[in-house]
């Protein structure tokens, strides 16, 4: 075997795998959006099959050693072949470690919890759901415990999400965070508070599919290659960089939820549309890590989508479509609205300074979950105090507590975190980025080109060609959350008027 022979056998053992995951992530979306509740359990035989069929494929005698070749003889091959080869073989290494039919019944098990799971949000029973949730939390430790034997199951589950991520980590972030934001959350409180009651029910659903347009072409999304679904949890799906698929969800009594959770998977969606051409058809075709990620969708909603450029923007776009419905209230009034800061018992509906104490909730649970101090019979209790405890608010039901989320059922745990360090990461790019040109100039003239071609060129064309903590650096710098700590007091502090 010579390079170029073992590089056409990579080559045409990753076509094959692709059109594998291909067909797996439209099952997969099929199951989370339009799929009848009774289809779960063919479903999950097929993603069974599926999965033996990648298992095969990844560990096939022929493909391994090709990859192992190239792999001993990395240094001989271009940056973009050695860089994906290194990204295959680290994969086929954990395949090994997972026998396959345990992998399917993985998949197989995933599947089903996603539909129980769909079902007990609907009843509010959490009941209903923890028998499947405990046997996720227990395949998914022993996946953990399989990959690396020798490290604590829930750095493992980290790592997984966002390379280099560990608990210690994570505590120092949850800090910073901590100290930095709950005696501002607390002088909140006791500030008088915008009522934006009468504002966010005046759209109808179908109307806010209008204003979800509106989000989609302010973001620049080719909808060529981008379309929008709905959902009973909003979510992006990639397939490739021609086939991205935002998923919402509509409230008659609150359009904001809709549209900003538009802009929200709308910058997971830029980041898939705009991955170099040249990775495409490799491992390293899609985002860095679950981090980079949320820093890109968690940018575009905040950053951007809650800034007075952007609210001024939306005002007048709602005026201009919707006559008269929302001149009662004057644009600084709406900016405030959109920013009104206060403890609450949805995550994907929290405010930014907020927001990162449901992060800090869950990923306490995970851990005690992982370390067994805490049994899932006993989740709901856990979650309903510790909400008390960190947002002084009580939770009066399971679809509104810990049934909220769809992460767990589908095992993504040590998911959390990624969004409160993808959120901080936003607050240096934008400091960045006033560097060069000020972003808000971008936003108030409608046209995010600057903005959009600033993290195309730093972040969204390398894929995953770099691992993600050196990505940042080379943006960056070094990672500093009370940059983000910073910009939370300042933004709020001035909208208060502290």
């Amino acid at each position: 075997m010579n390079t170029e022979q073992a590089l056409c056998t990579l080559k045409r053992n990753q076509e094959v795998l692709f059109a594998l995951e291909h067909a797996a992530s439209i099952l997969g979306i099929d199951g989370e959006t339009v799929a009848p509740p009774g289809s779960a359990a063919t479903r999950a035989r097929t993603m069974g099959e599926l999965t033996r069929m990648t298992y095969d494929l990844v560990t096939d005698k022929e493909a391994s050693a090709a990859l192992e070749y190239l792999y001993d003889h990395r240094d001989e091959l271009g940056p973009v072949d050695a860089r994906n080869v290194s990204e295959l073989y680290r994969d086929l290494c954990d395949t090994r470690k997972i026998p396959k039919e345990e992998a399917a019944a993985y998949s197989m098990l995933l599947s089903e919890s996603s539909a129980v799971w769909h079902e007990a949000k609907t009843k509010s029973d959490f009941a209903l759901f923890a028998p499947w949730l405990e046997k996720v939390f227990d395949a998914t430790k022993r996946r953990m415990e399989l990959l690396e034997p020798d490290r604590a199951p829930y750095d493992t589950a980290l790592d997984r999400f966002e390379r280099g991520l560990t608990m210690e980590k994570c505590d120092a972030l949850f800090a910073v965070l901590k100290d930095r934001t709950a005696p501002l959350i607390a002088k909140l409180a006791q500030a008088e508070q915008p009522d934006e009651s009468a504002v966010v029910s005046l759209f109808t659903v179908e109307e806010q599919r209008k204003i979800s347009d509106f989000a989609m072409d302010f973001l620049r999304l080719d909808r060529r290659y981008c379309v929008l679904g709905e959902t009973e949890h909003p979510f992006m799906a990639p397939i490739d960089k021609h086939d991205v698929r935002i998923h919402t969800h509509y409230y008659a009594e609150n359009f904001l939820y809709s549209m900003y959770s538009v802009l929200q998977e709308g910058g997971h969606a830029l980041y898939e549309l705009h991955i170099a051409d040249e990775l495409q058809g490799t491992a390293l075709a899609s985002g860095c890590s679950n981090a980079l990620h949320e820093s890109q969708s968690r940018f575009f909603e905040n950053y951007i989508g809650r800034s007075r450029p952007f609210t001024d923007r939306l005002y007048d776009f709602l005026e201009e479509t919707f006559p008269g419905r929302i001149g009662a209230v004057s644009k600084e009034s709406f900016c405030r609205m959109v920013n009104k800061a206060e403890p609450s018992l949805i995550r994907t509906e929290a405010d930014e300074l907020t927001y990162s104490m449901h992060v800090m909730i869950r990923y306490d649970l995970e851990r005690r979950l992982f370390d067994g101090t805490l049994a899932v019979r006993d989740l709901p209790r856990e979650w309903n105090r510790l909400y008390g405890e960190f947002l002084g608010i009580e939770v009066p039901d399971d679809r509104r507590g810990v049934l909220q989320d769809s992460h767990w059922s589908n095992a993504n745990i040590g998911y959390f975190p990624s969004y409160a360090l993808g959120s901080a990461y936003g607050a240096q790019y934008l400091a960045e980025m006033k560097k060069e040109f000020d972003p808000s100039e971008a936003v108030a003239a409608g046209d995010l080109t600057p903005v959009e071609n600033w993290l195309e060129q730093k972040i969204w064309r390398h894929g995953r060609m770099v691992d993600p903590a050196e990505l940042f650096r080379s943006v960056c710098g070094d990672f500093d959350p009370n940059v983000y700590a910073d910009y939370l007091e300042n933004k709020f502090t001035d909208l208060y008027g502290l």
